[in-house]
């Protein structure tokens, strides 16, 4: 019985193939010993990463020493070339210091994590990060497609349509949906959510769907803790809650506003904060995004012409997202820019909008 038993598992469950890069003297023994409960391993030294991962991989584990100029310029060279770019990348990092965050995500990690670790954190994370081949087969990223934008949707009938009728939006409408969009574009890809939002939703919830897909390609793409990329999703579903509360005909021109229509639209971002605020359970960073996401670095911004530090990270990466979908979005009166037009048109935004992250989000405008 056991003999069968042990012969068998591998063909119904089919083991992850992870390759690991390190410029550690031993190799990252420890890393590796914890590796090969999940995974079958192949480690190399940073400097023999191959110009083109083999096809069957799951995924890449890098562990490098960031304050070594020689191993960040080899795997900088590899990572960002373009053959590991539909494979997952997990940096380990000496310390959790920020800094060490934002370079690994620069040099093409989709994920991170930091020494001292505890195995079963990291076990956990190698599971959620490397899908290993049941987990990865077309249908079950198709399903998981289908009921992330699903999730996504169901949150943003129940703004458009409930609260202008006075019933509130529960902030465990919005958890509820938080894991399916998550799973969604982790299991499948930001491309395959745009084209499928594209295919089946009407322009009302399009934009919301899009900079949804958008703000949470960007959280995994900055290898963001799943917490952190929950507050994300959170934050990208209802930012734009005010808009429930705004005339179509005004949504429907928003390229061409002046005078009273103008004032009305801006006057968005308070009422979706008041109406959130009212119902008494939504946190007090995702009312700040709803209310401040028109807010820029330079004060020129609305409601509060909020400058510098008075703006949170939270709030700067949301303003990307949303400034970078309604420039590249098909909609009505607006003829949309190309990814690429979008982002230069964003770039000479110097001093109104983040730069530092919006480089980080250029691989996810450029490349979903």
């Amino acid at each position: 019985m056991n003999a069968v038993a042990r012969q068998s598992a591998p063909q119904s469950q089919p083991r992850r193939r992870l390759l690991l890069a390190s410029d550690r003297r031993d190799q990252s023994a420890d890393l590796a010993r914890i590796l090969a409960g999940v995974a079958d391993v192949e480690i190399v030294s940073t400097a023999q990463l191959p110009e083109a991962p083999a096809r069957d991989l799951s995924g890449i584990v890098v562990d490098i020493n960031l304050r070594s100029a020689e191993s960040v310029q080899l795997v900088k060279h590899r990572l960002l070339g373009g053959s590991y770019r539909p494979f997952p990348r997990l940096f380990v990092l000496a310390d959790e210091l920020h800094h060490g965050s934002m370079q690994a995500w620069a040099l093409g990690a989709t994920d991170t994590i930091a020494r001292p670790f505890d195995p079963r954190d990291l076990l956990a994370r190698i599971r959620a990060a490397f899908p290993d081949a049941s987990e990865i087969t077309a249908d079950a990223r198709a399903e998981a497609m289908s009921k992330g934008v699903a999730a996504a949707h169901g949150v943003l009938v129940k703004i458009f349509e409930r609260l202008p009728a006075g019933k509130p939006l529960s902030y465990q409408d919005v958890l509820a949906a938080e894991g399916p969009i998550l799973k969604a574009i982790k299991r499948s890809s930001l491309r395959e959510w745009l084209a499928t939002v594209g295919r089946h939703h009407n322009e009302s919830y399009r934009l919301a769907l899009f900079a949804t897909g958008y703000a949470v390609a960007f959280a995994q793409h900055l290898g963001m803790r799943e917490e952190d990329q929950r507050r994300l999703t959170r934050a990208a579903l209802l930012f734009d809650v005010g808009k429930a509360y705004v005339d179509v005909g005004v949504l429907d021109d928003l390229d061409n506003l002046q005078g009273e229509r103008l004032r009305k639209f801006r006057d968005h971002p308070r009422r979706g904060y008041e109406a959130l605020a009212a119902e008494g359970s939504f946190p007090r960073e995702t009312l700040d995004v709803v209310l401040h996401h028109h807010e820029l670095l330079d004060g020129s911004g609305y409601p509060d012409a909020l400058h510098g530090d008075q703006i949170s990270d939270i709030v700067r990466i949301t303003t990307i997202v949303d400034i970078f979908t309604s420039l590249v979005a098909q909609r009505k009166n607006h003829v949309p820019l190309m990814p690429l037009q979008a982002f230069s048109r964003m770039e000479a935004m110097d001093g109104q909008i983040d730069q530092r992250l919006l480089q980080a989000f250029r691989p996810v405008a450029l490349g979903g």
